[in-house]
């Protein structure tokens, strides 16, 4: 199996930063894209940021300037250097990859239990 395990979240006031990171672990043959969500109370799932193999990056257009996704790819783990932080980042961030399991023939996307980033005014 696949797991990943997030860290770095916690409470800044607004302006602040946090880093946050994710590695995955276990019976892995290849991770292709590794990104983070965000789920505030009473809303949906959302892509905060997501980086490729290659390094190529998308983010959505709310974090844009402001965060900055990179991962080491010999230790299968992303980062999310999150900057100028507003409370609407507030959130349950998830990490997420694509990955090819061990054994196995196809990709299947893993989610990690999630870290609460809050930002307070």
């Amino acid at each position: 199996q696949v797991q990943l395990v997030e860290s770095g979240g916690g409470l800044v006031q607004a302006g602040g930063s946090l880093r946050l990171s994710c590695a995955a672990s276990g019976s892995i043959f290849r991770v292709n894209a590794m990104g983070w969500y965000r789920q505030a109370p009473g809303k949906q799932r959302e892509l905060v940021a997501r980086i490729n193999s290659g390094g190529s990056t998308n983010y959505a257009d709310s974090v844009k300037g402001r965060f900055t996704i990179s991962r080491a790819n010999a230790k299968n783990t992303v980062y999310l250097q999150m900057n100028s932080l507003k409370p609407e980042d507030t959130g349950v961030y998830y990490c997420n990859a694509d990955a090819v399991r061990g054994g196995s023939v196809s990709s299947y996307d893993y989610w990690g239990q999630g870290t609460q980033v809050t930002v307070s005014s």
